[in-house]
């Protein structure tokens, strides 16, 4: 990247580092990155710190601190890059974080390892001693603020140095929750490419304010020497990796990365991020350029949101193989509830995945499945979740709560604490109650998805599509008994309340019947699909009729007339091209949206002025017009650059105020990409 195409900067929130996973995840909170800490995306501090010394004077560029900050003059984020430069009176610095999360390659998606590139460049034609130097806190291997011993050392790796360190006394998995960080594992530091480089673990003695005695911290430090010449640059590479050793708790397995299914090791890992650096940081610039380009075609906005959820969606997952080999990819349903493999956070993000990876929405599907056939889920509708980060042990929403030991547990999960073995338990157990489940939700979505896997992809992963057929037929069975009219239950929107009578749910129940065709179409079963899609036009249309106002549907069937929602779900029925609803539906809903609009975008419904971005662009793209997915993504875009709460993407927040209302850093962005996904339908 040319600096002159850095000399601006870009606003949003919180700018994204380090894009791993949910545990390896650093980002800065403030327009410049001198100006705070940066932070774990919970908001949890994990400090590092970049100083530039020139010709002996010292300037800080990265992390809070006293030193004299050496001007931040641009910043530009794409979807797998953060780039930022620096200017001072001698020299200028471009600092490149980026994390090569290219979805067409599994073991990069995996891989733990983070780039942070740097280049000096004399701006006064003058030779200059320089040295970059970077300060990773113990805080990076601790969960909370409470220090605990740590050790950590350095060595001599093939043709490079490598720091490690982490806690001394070490508990894998050892915590389950949400706004929680990881206290087990190692942090690593390796580096190359600068004429002298010293990667080392350091320790350095405080005093404690408080109490007037001393303590001790400890950090990684990277240091890279230049000699500057006039007219020249100079380049350094550092790889952050983190080796969290196990990663998901997988129905009674200890389960490491996808990266380390061969055996392989941190080493290896960090070996072939160095190795591989300069071929992926050209394959990144090629993904970004060609992201930047398809979603140019929509508008300039489009485009800018599309690259500021694009790491955060795939971020908030942990890559993993099931026991026979196949692939497993967990959400962590961010600053929501901590849950992993959560039904209606995976629906929402799929777009994403479907228009890169559709590997990775069956990956998504897989621990669902496989809960569904336990004896403990004894309901004839799909589950919610299948546990709660890292442990996949069974679904924990919805617990009974009037069985003491499970309603305890609700609170102590706040501070850690590992819910109980749920995928093994007996049905007689039964620790689910039937209030807070999401029946018709969770069944239309796994229908969804598994018809548009068939549809994208029909020969590859049947043991997701067809091979499920016997539970879909189950779930298609609770839709067409229960879906058009809900009564009442929760959705997917269930931070708004239980709700009667759902005219959107109603949609979704329909589009799960309708997928239920697909799927008996692909597996040659002609006539019985020809049957469900039949079922499917005559409930659409006895649900439109009922819900229909003068101008749009209601939120409910027995809603006020100008009650009204985002109907959201019916996008599937365009990309479907199932024609369950006439073109009048589509065009009235999307001006009721516009009309509605305030200044951050159309409220969810109209019981308040709070939004969800994910299904803004899902009625986007519902109009299949470019025009008006500029449109929508322009109200987001003006979110991310006047919310004044520093937290990564939220998907829930006020379209008056731009406050977030909740959740941050989830992986639901990847909704965003629908529009993108409609047009892949069309070509």
């Amino acid at each position: 990247m040319r600096k002159e195409n850095l000399r601006s900067m870009e606003r949003i929130p919180a700018v994204p580092l380090i894009t791993c996973d949910p545990y390896f995840s650093l980002w800065s909170g403030s327009d410049c990155l001198y100006e705070t800490d940066t932070m774990h995306w919970c908001g949890i501090k994990k400090p590092i710190k970049g100083l530039l010394l020139v010709d002996g004077e010292v300037f800080r560029f990265a992390g809070d601190g006293t030193e004299a900050v050496m001007e931040q003059k641009g910043l530009q984020v794409t979807a797998t890059r953060t780039q930022y430069y620096f200017e001072g009176d001698k020299v200028g610095l471009t600092v490149d974080f980026w994390t090569p999360l290219l979805l067409d390659d599994l073991e990069l998606v995996s891989r733990p390892c983070s780039y942070i590139d740097t280049e000096v460049s004399s701006l006064d034609e003058k030779e200059h001693k320089v040295e970059v130097v970077w300060k990773f806190d113990q805080a990076f291997c601790m969960d909370g603020e409470e220090p605990k011993p740590v050790g950590g050392g350095s060595y001599l790796h093939e043709d490079h140095q490598i720091a490690w360190m982490g806690q001394r006394r070490q508990t894998p998995l050892g915590h389950s929750g949400d706004g929680v960080t990881i206290d087990w594992g190692y942090l690593y530091l390796a580096g190359k490419d600068a004429e002298k480089t010293c990667i080392s673990y350091q320790k350095e003695t405080y005093e404690k304010e408080s109490c007037g005695t001393s303590g001790e911290a400890a950090y990684l430090s990277a240091r890279f020497s230049f000699d500057l010449e006039k007219g020249k640059e100079s380049r350094a590479t550092l790889v952050a990796a983190y080796d969290d050793i196990a990663s998901i708790f997988y129905f009674g397995k200890m389960m490491p990365g996808y990266w380390a299914r061969d055996g392989k090791t941190i080493l290896t890992a960090i070996d072939e991020a160095l190795r591989q650096h300069e071929e992926l940081r050209k394959r990144c610039a090629e993904f970004d350029e060609k992201l930047q380009k398809d979603a140019e075609s929509f508008g300039k906005a489009y485009a800018k949101i599309c690259a500021v959820a694009y790491r955060q969606s795939i971020a908030a997952h942990k890559l993993i193989t099931d026991e026979e080999g196949k692939p497993v990819f967990l959400s962590k349903e961010c600053f929501s509830n901590g849950c992993i493999g959560t039904v209606d956070v995976t629906y929402p993000s799929t777009p994403l995945y479907f228009c890169y990876q559709p590997e990775l929405v069956r990956a998504m599907m897989r621990p669902v499945l496989r809960f569904s056939r336990m004896p403990v889920w004894s309901f004839d509708f799909a589950p919610h979740d299948v546990g709660r980060y890292p442990y996949v042990s069974g679904q924990v929403y919805g617990l009974e709560p009037h069985q003491k030991a499970y309603a305890e547990m609700e609170e102590e999960q706040k501070q850690g604490q590992v819910f109980p073995m749920f995928y093994q338990m007996p049905r007689e157990a039964a620790p689910y109650g039937l209030k807070d489940q999401m029946p018709v939700e969770e069944s239309g979505n796994m229908l969804i998805l598994a018809a548009e896997l068939i549809r994208l992809e029909p020969e590859k992963g049947k043991d997701v599509t067809l091979e499920s057929m016997d539970l879909y037929e189950k779930w298609v069975k609770y839709l067409l008994e229960y879906g058009s009219d809900p009564g009442e239950q929760l959705c997917t929107d269930d931070f708004a309340g239980h709700l009667a009578h759902n005219v959107n749910l109603a949609i979704k129940a329909i589009m799960g019947i309708e997928s239920y065709s697909i799927l008996l179409d692909a597996a040659g079963k002609k006539d019985e699909a020809a049957e469900y899609h039949q079922k499917a036009v005559r409930m659409a249309g006895d649900v439109y009729e009922r819900a229909r106002a003068e101008a749009h549907t209601r939120l409910t069937f027995d809603g006020q007339e100008e009650s009204w929602s985002l109907k959201y779900n019916a996008v599937w029925d365009r990309l479907f091209q199932s024609g369950l609803w006439p073109e009048s539906f589509y065009e009235q809903e999307i001006s009721c949206y516009i009309q509605k609009q305030n200044d951050y975008g159309t409220p969810l419904d109209s019981r308040d002025t709070y939004t969800k971005s994910d299904w803004l662009m899902w009625c986007a793209a519902m109009a299949g017009k470019p025009e008006t997915t500029e449109r929508f993504a322009e109200r987001i875009l003006k979110f991310l650059e006047e919310s004044p709460d520093r937290v990564p993407f939220s998907d829930w927040y006020d379209t008056v105020s731009g406050r977030q209302i909740g959740f941050q850093n989830r992986t639901v962005q990847g909704g965003l990409f629908m529009p993108l996904l409609y047009k892949k339908h069309l070509s």
